[in-house]
C-alpha cells in the first residue's frame, strides 16, 4: 500500500458511480445503458465538476433482461443513438485514474468495467454497500433506496437531483456519494483509511 492508503478517506477525492446494465439474457452480454458519475472532494458532491450523465449506446435489436430496471423500455430510441461507451471511456478513465473509484456493491460496476475495458484496473475501490453493512449491521435492508431514507439522507438527494428516482443511473451515484460521505464522517469512522477498509 502507498501513502494515500494511510490517509483517511475523509481527505481523499473520489469519483463515485453507477451504471445501469441491460441485465442477463441468454447467450448476450450485459451491456451498460447508462452512467452516472459524481465528483467529491472536501466533504462535498461536486455535481458541476468531473461528472457524467449519460446514456450509453446499446443497439436497438440488443435484448433487455425483463428484470432490468430503469427507463429503458421508454428510452430505447434514445439509447440507440446514444455515445458508445468507447467514447465516453477517456474521460471516464482520466477521474477515475486520479481518485478513488466507489460504488454501491462495486462489484457490479468492476464487472462492467471489466468487460468494456478489460486493460484496466484501479489501485483501490471503496464499496459503501461493505461500509454500510459494518456500521449499521442491524439494519433490515442494505439497498440504496432504503440505506438513503433510513439515514435521513432523503431530503438532500431530492434537492441535489429533482425529479429522479431509484435505478436512474446519476440518481444513484449521488445518493452512493451522499452515503459515503455520512458514512465516513461518522464519529469513529472519520480517521478510516484505506488500509483500515481492507482490513474490514
Amino acid at each position: 500500500m502507498d501513502a494515500v492508503a494511510d490517509r483517511p478517506l475523509a481527505e481523499l477525492a473520489f469519483t463515485v458511480l453507477d451504471f445501469e446494465t441491460t441485465g442477463t439474457v441468454k447467450g448476450f452480454c450485459s451491456l451498460p445503458w447508462q452512467l452516472g458519475a459524481v465528483f467529491v472532494r472536501s466533504g462535498e458532491v461536486v455535481l458541476e465538476e468531473g461528472g457524467f450523465d449519460t446514456l450509453l449506446r446499446v443497439p436497438e435489436e440488443y435484448p433487455f433482461s425483463k428484470r432490468a430496471p430503469g427507463t429503458h423500455a421508454s428510452q430505447r430510441a434514445a439509447i440507440a443513438a446514444a455515445p458508445a461507451f468507447a467514447e465516453v471511456w477517456p474521460a471516464l478513465h482520466d477521474r477515475l485514474s486520479c481518485t478513488v473509484p466507489v460504488a454501491h456493491n462495486a462489484a457490479t460496476e468492476r464487472t462492467v468495467l471489466a468487460r468494456m475495458a478489460p486493460m484496466t484496473q484501479y489501485a483501490y475501490w471503496v464499496d459503501t454497500l461493505k461500509l454500510s453493512r459494518k456500521i449499521y449491521p442491524s439494519l433490515p435492508g442494505f439497498a440504496l433506496e432504503t440505506l438513503v431514507p433510513a439515514l435521513g439522507l432523503q431530503p438532500m438527494l431530492a434537492r441535489l437531483v429533482p425529479g429522479r428516482a431509484p435505478h436512474d443511473a446519476f440518481y444513484d451515484a449521488v445518493a452512493c456519494a451522499l452515503l459515503l460521505l455520512h458514512l465516513i464522517t461518522l464519529p469513529g469512522w472519520s480517521g478510516l483509511t484505506l488500509n483500515d477498509y481492507y482490513a474490514l
